[in-house]
């Protein structure tokens, strides 16, 4: 069964309606190690949705969290700000200054994203946190987080084994400056909390958004208003005395059932570690998806169980995803699944495969008229009308993002091609006139000119390793690349004779 299955399974045993909730505080630029979250949920909603199952996904967004501090990407100017909601606070400009579009910083960061999720067709209702907290959607658990302090402390502190400060309380009014730091509760009396800041005092009404719970305490209020019962999260959050230890526990105080966990491992940047918003180490969403088809990106996360680690390398890593996906998507795996001879451990693999492949499809998306491989190649030996002429206008969107891969950073060197434009000096006139009369009389397909080739080295006795030394030189320029057979198939017959002499 796949992980996305098995979990609606377990969903099952609670109840026959589900929310699956995903959270992303939008401090800075996403990455795609942020769809590892969303894409968990929507699959999780998916397979619970195929189980009959009423399941809806909601994206929370958590704008009422606090510019925490003048990240890399920002201007000084942001100092001011630390501490604010992001939602009352300006967008960065081109120059990471404070703009002045209209837009907040969480509309910023979270446009491009919801933008990305469109093309990858995740489609959840999105709940903005300070909207919320305006609305009083977070009233009744503030109040109930303010009358029972004390409780919620000894909580925070016997389960994570940390110890709060004396004047912590469990819920952080805004100040007179718009920010949380430097404010102290001084009282609550339902529905104000009383604060100083600096000296002078003040009060906010947690029926408004004049305050916010701390994240231990918010993640949980949110699970009970919005009745969350199933949402993934990082490891951070699942470990031993992490958030959600004590979110549990809080939530039952609150008079809710905490919701099933789904624990995830981070996705990595190859040779670079963990992704990272504030430190700029990743690769964003809409530029993954300039690259690779949404499906590619969707089977990233659908073919890895949510506890094993990804490893994201958008060079060769990507072709070899592509391949195993597209060689998924040209198999009769009902077919396959139905052969009564197969072992049980061939039949979990079918079965995952499957599933997989159910997750990672976009509408009636099917097979390519070329692979992601070799298109790879066709767009760098031929024009874009020549190749849609080939294979068709369905290929048009897909060719753009190839080209895109090819002309950026990440494309891998041992897939660059360049077809000569002349004769190259100094080959062996031997090995080139055998290469010569083989090729020109032989059906110009990938097959029949891998045969000519091997046909030619066995008959005029000439070592396989200096025949394509001297044909790869005579056609790319280098000593060796990417299967030749394949690309000299896609360029004119008399060219590749005339560059053999």
């Amino acid at each position: 069964m796949h992980w996305a299955d098995f979990a609606a399974q377990t969903l099952s045993q609670r109840g026959d309606k589900h929310i699956i909730a995903s959270g992303i505080t939008p401090s800075g630029e996403f990455h795609i190690g942020h769809l590892r979250e969303i894409l968990t949920g929507d699959m999780v909603t998916r397979a619970c949705k195929n189980a009959g199952m009423d399941a809806e996904f909601v994206f929370i967004v958590d704008s009422a969290d606090p510019l925490r501090k003048v990240y890399p990407f920002l201007s000084d100017e942001y100092e001011q700000y630390i501490g604010c909601a992001l939602a009352t606070i300006p967008a960065p400009d081109e120059n990471g200054k404070p703009g002045n579009d209209g837009r907040n910083y969480a509309e910023h960061f979270l446009e491009p994203f919801l933008a990305a999720l469109e093309q990858i067709d995740v489609r959840p209702r999105i709940i903005d946190n300070y909207t919320s907290y305006a609305n009083g959607e977070f009233a009744e658990k503030s109040r109930i987080a303010c009358e029972h302090s004390e409780q919620i402390r000894e909580i925070i502190e016997r389960v994570s084994s940390r110890e709060l400060a004396p004047d912590w309380f469990p819920y952080n009014p805004y100040g007179h400056n718009g920010s949380l730091d430097g404010v102290t509760v001084t009282g609550f009396e339902s529905p104000y909390v009383y604060w100083t800041q600096d000296g002078k005092p003040g009060k906010s009404d947690i029926n408004k958004a004049e305050g916010k719970l701390p994240w231990r305490i918010d993640w949980p209020a949110k699970w009970g208003w919005i009745g969350v019962t199933c949402e993934p999260f990082g490891k951070d959050h699942g470990a031993a005395g992490g958030s959600y230890a004590t979110g549990k526990e809080i939530s039952v105080l609150f008079g809710d059932n905490p919701p099933h966990p789904l624990v995830y491992e981070w996705i990595s940047l190859k040779g670079q570690g963990a992704m990272s918003s504030s430190t700029g180490n990743t690769i964003g969403p809409l530029e993954a998806l300039e690259l690779v088809p949404p499906e590619i990106l969707r089977y990233l996360i659908a073919s890895t169980k949510p506890k094993k680690a990804i490893t994201f390398d958008a060079g060769m890593s990507l072709v070899e995803l592509a391949d195993e996906y597209e060689r998924l998507l040209s198999r009769e795996l009902s077919t396959e699944m139905s052969d009564e001879s197969l072992s049980r451990r061939q039949k979990v693999a079918l079965e995952d495969a499957e599933g997989a492949l159910r997750m990672s499809k976009i509408g009636n998306s099917s097979s390519s008229s070329v692979s992601f491989r070799h298109l790879a190649m066709l767009a760098q030996v031929k024009s874009d009308q020549e190749i849609i002429q080939s294979h068709g206008s369905d290929i048009v969107d897909k060719l753009a993002r190839m080209r895109n891969w090819i002309e950026g950073a990440h494309f891998p060197r041992e897939l660059r091609i360049s077809v000569r434009d002349e004769k190259m000096a100094g080959l062996d006139s031997e090995i080139c006139h055998a290469l010569k009369n083989s090729l020109g009389d032989c059906d110009w397909n990938s097959k029949a000119i891998g045969d000519a080739i091997s046909s030619c080295f066995k008959h005029n006795e000439i070592s396989p390793k200096e025949g394509y030394r001297n044909l790869y030189l005579a056609i790319l320029g280098v000593d060796k690349g990417p299967r030749l057979a394949p690309i000299l198939s896609e360029l004119e017959q008399i060219r590749v004779l005339d560059l053999l002499g």
